[in-house]
């Protein structure tokens, strides 16, 4: 069973592919034997609804690119050697991570996670079953559009809790609506990074770069903008489009963010297309 879904353009292509990692739901039957957990966990942990959010991009030209699998058996926006030597004690690339590895040891809220720590065989096969194929597809994906259209922009689509620690003081603080990491402007055009910035400001919401979130592993190997291909990772603030005690929609909120981010997407690949001062690679 494939836990990748890939839906391609409805209309003519733009080179925006559009990547969701964090929303999918599911615990396969292969490691559903390792997890604690419950379906309320599992919700509250994703990126809740993303995939949703975002449904509509194929309309606009773009692809779109869903995993399935709950990040409570891998986290895909981390490099396959970040190993938590917690989770995997004897794999020999093991180290203390002080938040979470490819493969969590423990929910958001500190909740243990694993049953028991992971054999490297058992680490192996949670790489080779769910998070190499959807790599390898995502890879695939931008490989094909930057050879057909010669760049390619992903948008890595993720959310956040509405509010977070300060990193001086402990206390609790609201995030931004909305948070555009691009590790210093190093991951995408400055015009791509700018026209986020202002469709989202337009649309009456603040926005704060890299803070609290820079772009994780994907945006950070695959956006290599010499090379015509770009990253841009965006964590919506939850707390626009769903009550974050209950997880249920606010419907009316829920669908104004749904048409803003058909809009932004549509706005960039009109800027990728009708461009032609983008590196090609």
């Amino acid at each position: 069973m494939s836990y990748v879904e890939l839906t391609h353009p409805h209309t003519t292509p733009t080179p925006v592919l559009v990547e969701v990692p964090h929303s999918g739901l599911q615990v396969p039957p292969e490691v559903e034997s390792e997890i604690q957990s419950t379906p309320l966990a599992v919700l509250r942990d994703s990126d809740i609804y993303v995939d949703q959010l975002y449904q509509h991009a194929p309309q606009t030209g773009a692809t779109l690119l869903v995993a399935r699998v709950s990040r409570y058996v891998v986290d895909l926006n981390r490099g396959p050697d970040d190993v938590d030597s917690a989770a995997v004690p004897r794999h020999p690339r093991g180290r203390r991570i002080p938040a979470r590895g490819v493969v969590w040891r423990a929910r958001t809220d500190g909740t243990p996670l694993l049953r028991a720590p992971l054999s490297v065989e058992q680490f192996s096969r949670r790489l080779e079953l769910f998070y190499h194929p959807y790599h390898r597809a995502l890879r695939d994906a931008a490989a094909q559009i930057h050879q057909e259209q010669g760049r390619v922009l992903i948008l890595a689509a993720h959310s956040m809790p509405s509010s977070g620690r300060r990193t001086v003081g402990g206390g609790k603080v609201r995030r931004a609506d909305v948070v555009p990491g691009t590790r210093g402007r190093s991951t995408a055009d400055g015009r791509i990074i700018d026209l986020i910035d202002s469709h989202f400001r337009q649309a009456g919401l603040s926005v704060k770069h890299d803070d609290p979130y820079r772009g994780g592993w994907t945006t950070s190997s695959y956006g290599t903008p010499k090379r015509g291909q770009h990253a841009v990772q965006i964590e919506l603030n939850r707390a626009l489009y769903v009550d974050e005690r209950t997880s249920e929609i606010k419907k009316d909120d829920f669908a104004q963010l749904r048409v803003v981010l058909e809009q932004l997407v549509e706005k960039l690949g009109t800027l990728m297309t009708s461009s032609g001062q983008f590196a090609t690679g």
